[in-house]
């Protein structure tokens, strides 16, 4: 039986693509279908995801991406004034924030109100690493996590790594964390047709999605495969550093062994039909291509990046200089190119291995079922 309804603001920056984004695009139907009062909070406009009737928006604000980080953090204090006499006005009981700015202003806003709310904010990141820089908007970023998140009723994680290290260097009390993994639509998924025609059957074939960002490290995937003639890499995603690549692959005479393919709405087509997912991330919230790649039974051969991957795929004993085995595909240390190379090695000349994690993935990614893990959330939200 459902509680009685909530009259519940969600607030995110906007619903461009995004894990955070998917999340919300997931969770706002389903507490709509449970009988609870919900309203869409935004400051950007963009809108990649449906929104329900159901659910007004209210946008905050309507600044652009590109409007500068000087700006963004001048307006956080009158925004959070704008949201706290929203709170008010709108009688919101349950405040649910996702992504770090949402997150300040829902936790600032309670400077300006003594409306009574209960307050959560979504962590998606690991913050050490994220926070963690020696730039000065790395430094900002660090000292408000520090000075805010221990005052949010909740702080909700989608990695037990993520939550563990917020109380142990941002000052959250562990009891105020909470973990909830990011839900996949596996019935979706599992209605996709692989592209059987695409990949050629003389060559093991990979595939990595992610930005072509620093973050996602595809130059060191570019070096980890440079030595094996047989295998080819087909490199999902857009990014800042797509001209850079493309001199790397020439310089490493990759051309007909490494593809960029550009940003693709529907990877589950190629993943299905690849042979293993290849990652190379220096670090990560909780990364959803790899449950992407699970949910096409696809092997994977990761970096064992905070946070995530070694939750995922079950590691039992984390090594700093060898690869890792686990029952979905292998692990290997962070920008450790030599070990990735020893990773490969072992994939390409034991195909039985990457055949026997097929099931075993088909099996464990069902841990990762989308209705369980909003209902989880709608749990945590209304309590």
């Amino acid at each position: 039986m459902n509680q009685e309804p909530k009259r519940i603001a969600i607030f995110i920056n906007s619903l461009a693509g995004g894990g955070a984004e998917r999340v919300t695009s997931y969770l706002l139907p389903y507490l709509v279908q449970q009988g609870h009062e919900v309203v869409l909070v935004l400051t950007e406009e963009e809108l990649a995801y449906p929104v329900p009737k159901e659910v007004p928006i209210y946008y905050l604000d309507r600044s652009g991406k590109n409007e500068s980080g000087v700006a963004k953090l001048l307006k956080l204090p009158w925004l959070a004034y704008r949201y706290a006499q929203f709170l008010q006005k709108e009688n919101i009981t349950h405040s649910f924030s996702l992504l770090t700015r949402p997150c300040y202003m829902n936790i600032m806003a309670r400077w300006f109100t003594k409306h009574p709310y209960k307050l959560m904010v979504s962590e998606r990141n690991f913050p050490s690493m994220q926070y963690g820089g020696k730039d000065l908007q790395a430094k900002i970023n660090n000292f408000l996590v520090k000075r805010l998140y221990p005052k949010a009723d909740l702080v909700i994680s989608n990695a037990k790594a993520s939550a563990q290290d917020l109380v142990d260097n941002f000052g959250v009390d562990k009891e105020r964390t909470r973990t909830i993994y990011n839900p996949i639509d596996i019935d979706k998924i599992q209605q996709i047709e692989a592209r059987k025609d695409f990949f050629n059957p003389n060559y093991v074939n990979a595939v990595s999605i992610g930005r072509l960002v620093p973050e996602k490290n595809h130059t060191f995937l570019l070096d980890a495969v440079a030595p094996f003639k047989n295998l080819r890499l087909y490199i999902f995603g857009e990014g800042a550093l797509r001209s850079a690549l493309e001199h790397k692959i020439q310089k490493l005479g990759l051309e007909n062994r490494v593809f960029l393919m550009g940003f693709e709405s529907n990877p589950f087509q190629y993943l299905k039909a690849a042979d293993f997912f290849l990652f190379g991330s220096l670090n990560e919230g909780f990364p959803n291509v790899l449950m992407e790649a699970m949910c096409c039974g696809l092997p994977i051969v990761s970096t064992n990046c905070k946070s995530g991957p070694d939750e995922m795929l079950e590691l039992k004993e984390a090594k700093k200089n060898d690869i890792m085995f686990t029952d979905y595909g292998i692990l290997t240390p962070v920008n450790d190119v030599a070990c990735m190379q020893k990773a490969l090695e072992y994939v390409l000349e034991h195909p039985e291995f990457l055949q026997a994690c097929k099931p075993r993935l088909l099996n464990r990614i069902q841990d990762f079922r989308r209705e369980p893990i909003l209902e989880a959330y709608r749990q945590l939200i209304t309590s």
